[in-house]
This record gives structure tokens, sequence and C-alpha cells, in this order.
């Protein structure tokens, strides 16, 4: 590239996390690139940690930038400012883009529009949409539900307006999650089309580990992710407490160990609180917050979330971007259906048909046992899901390939 800036605009909390793993690669290949971000939804806390300088001011709305999930959620952030905060967001990229540069568009439409609005050439991360959505690689998926049947006469999950901004001559490339929407997008004849997936970078075990292993052998250990957003985290922790009585019942006499991975904005005497109501104790046999009912054990954890991954056997699961990682790490995750904004009915439905058999769906707290049981139980279907995992997320290093082709684009 002949000119070194760079502004990478994303629309979600893990859009930012993606974009600043993909930023420090960029940074580490070119050290002289100034690079800026602008950040549409919430307060870019990603990119101020890694010291990246945000062109904007950012503002945190009631949906958390969930409004396509739930019409009221849109309500709510008109009022409480959607409008303005955008003006002032293209008033800003306006006056970022006066002096030249490249776009670094994460997420889905909305940052790629930003993009294609800047007139400056500009790459796009699809970080929201998959062909598994639809198929797989035997053809269209049965579970399609019948509200989005009318998908059976689309090509991609990519709308047309979508694959005409990825088209652009100023669009210099693509980056999917996966090949089976790589190459469906490159028959409808999008060129330089890459996969990458960020969000199984940086989940290497530390030394923290240690003090989170089950205290006895023979032990089944299982993460426990509510999400990250308050208070639907605490929402989704009341429906995975109730599903534990039941997971050491169905399990007996085999020990369970839980280790809660908590995000560290949330309040651990929060969660603490249905835990205790459900005959739980505190234990001190740990650095961590610990407790014990029965043979089982639980602890919380909000510095080690790689380790609580790569510690676990399955994963009781009410979170986007977690339960992806969870299955690309080659484990199972069960999931509940919450109430929303995000882990909602219709989120966790097409979650399963994006992971394929790796998640188990579950209607009701009760049913989480019994269900971790039969699939626990099943070594060839361990072994099909570790594969299908790590198929459908990728490998790590996903931020260093993208950052390669970015400074080294095809011709």
């Amino acid at each position: 590239m002949k000119d070194s800036r760079l502004l990478c605009i994303c629309n979600g909390h893990g859009e930012d996390v993606i974009a600043t793993r993909i930023l420090a690669a960029l940074h580490r290949r070119a050290t002289d690139w100034a690079i800026a971000a602008l950040p549409l939804v919430g307060t870019g806390h990603p990119f101020r940690d890694q010291n990246i300088p945000l062109i904007c001011t950012t503002k945190q709305l009631p949906s958390g930038g969930f409004i396509y999930m739930d019409s009221r959620q849109l309500a709510q952030d008109l009022k409480g400012g959607l409008v303005q905060l955008t003006l002032t967001q293209i008033r800003a990229m306006g006056t970022w883009t006066k002096s030249g540069g490249m776009i670094l568009a994460v997420g889905d439409l909305v940052p790629l529009l930003f993009a294609w609005w800047s007139g400056q050439p500009y790459w796009f991360v699809g970080t929201a949409k998959s062909d598994y959505y639809l198929r797989d690689e035997t053809g269209l998926l049965s579970t399609l539900p019948w509200s989005e049947s009318w998908f059976k006469k689309r090509t991609s999950r990519y709308f047309p307006w979508e694959r005409w901004l990825m088209g652009h001559p100023r669009c210099l490339g693509v980056v999917v999650r996966d090949r089976l929407t790589a190459d469906r997008l490159q028959e409808l004849g999008i060129a330089h089309v890459h996969t990458g997936n960020p969000m199984m970078d940086d989940l290497a075990p530390t030394d923290k580990a240690p003090g989170l292993a089950p205290p006895q052998a023979q032990t089944l250990t299982v993460v426990l992710l509510p999400g990250s957003r308050a208070p639907e985290a605490y929402g989704n922790w009341q429906l995975m407490v109730t599903a534990l009585t039941g997971v050491m019942r169905a399990l007996a006499p085999q020990p369970v160990h839980f280790l809660g991975a908590i995000a560290p904005a949330l309040d651990l005497d929060t969660l603490a609180a249905p835990l205790i109501a459900q005959g739980w104790v505190p234990t001190h046999t740990s650095p961590y917050a610990a407790y014990a009912c029965g043979e089982a054990t639980l602890q919380f954890c909000q510095d080690a979330y790689a380790d609580c991954l790569h510690l676990a056997d399955c994963a009781i699961a009410m979170a986007g971007t977690a339960t992806e990682q969870v299955v690309g790490l080659g484990k199972p995750a069960f999931t509940l259906p919450g109430k929303g904004p995000q882990f909602n009915p219709q989120f966790a439905e097409s979650q399963t048909r994006l992971l394929g058999l790796s998640v188990t769906l579950v209607p009701t707290p009760a049913a989480v046992g019994p269900a971790i049981k039969q699939v626990m139980g099943d070594p060839s279907l361990l072994a099909q899901m570790r594969e299908n995992g790590r198929h459908r997320l990728g490998e790590a290093g996903a931020a260093e390939r993208i950052a390669a082709a970015i400074l080294h684009p095809t011709p």
C-alpha cells in the first residue's frame, strides 16, 4: 500500500476483539502504519486496551448491538440517541478520510456500508455470516426452519447488495469464516476471497490452569458460559444453576467439576446468590471463589478464560463467540434458549445450524444432564465433534494470515 493509514470500523464487542487481533498482527509486520478505530457499537474498550486511538466518541446503547434480533431493542436505541451517534460517526469518518488511507471493516453489512461510503479502498472481514446456516457439504439443511425457507431460493447467506459491496472495485479483499462460504462467493464472482477466523486465536492455556483443575481424578469438567453482557448473563446463569443438580444426578457416581468462566464486568456476588439458594456451600480450597455441593465442585474464574476452555470436557453455554470457541477446540456444547436480547430461542436454533452436531440444544434445564450423559458416553460421536469443530471454526493464526493478505494483496 502506498498510503500507510488504516481505519478499522467494527460493530460489536466481539468484532472489536477480532479486529484488535488483526491490527496487532498488522502492527508487528508494519510498525510505521498509522492505525485508528471507529467502533460503531459500545465503548471500544478492546481498542483502548491496545492503545489504538479512536476517531470518535463512543456511547453504549441499550441493545448492546443486537437490534437485529428484537425490534424493541431498535426502539430503545433510537430513544438512546442512535441516529445522532450514527451521524457523528459518519462525520468523524469523513474527517479521517480527507488525508486518505484504507478501511478495514469487521462485522456485517453496517461497517461494510461505512467502508464503501468512505470513498477509500477497503477490506471486509465478515464475522456474522456463514453458509453453514443454510447448508453443509452435502446440501441444504433439512432443519432449516419454515420462517427461513425462502433462503432455499438463495445461493449464499450474503445478500445480493452485500455481494455488490464485496465485489466493488475499491474492495481489495474479503475474508469469510469458512471454506464453504468462500467457495460459494467465488462461484458468484467475488474475487480475492480468503478464509480466516481470528476468534480461534489467542486461546493458548496459561500457567493459571493448576488452580482450576478438578480436585480428584476421573472427574468430568464442565465449563459454564453465561455470556458477557448484563443483565442477560445473570438470567442465563439462573437457568444454568437450575440445570446443575440434574447434571450431577445424571452422571453419578462420576464427580463433576464446574468452571464458571465469567466476564470481568460481571459481579460474582450476584452469580453466587442462586448457587447458595440451591444448596452450594462456599469453600476455601482454591485461589478462586469456590463452592461445593455433595461430590460436585464449582469455581468462578474471571482471569483465565482460555484455561477454562482447555480444561473442560464439555460446556453448558448460552453465548455467541464463547460457544463457537469451545466447539472450535473440539468439545461438545449444550445450550439452553434464553430470553435475549442475544441468546434467545431464535439465536440458539440458528447457532445449532452454524456449528452442526457439536452443539446440542436442549429445551429445559432438566434435560441438560441426560443430554451430557448421552453424548459423553459415545466415543464415536465425540470424535466426530472434534473433527467438525476444527473444520467449521478453523485453525489458530488467522489474524496473522489476514494481516499478511492485507499487506501483500493478490494482484
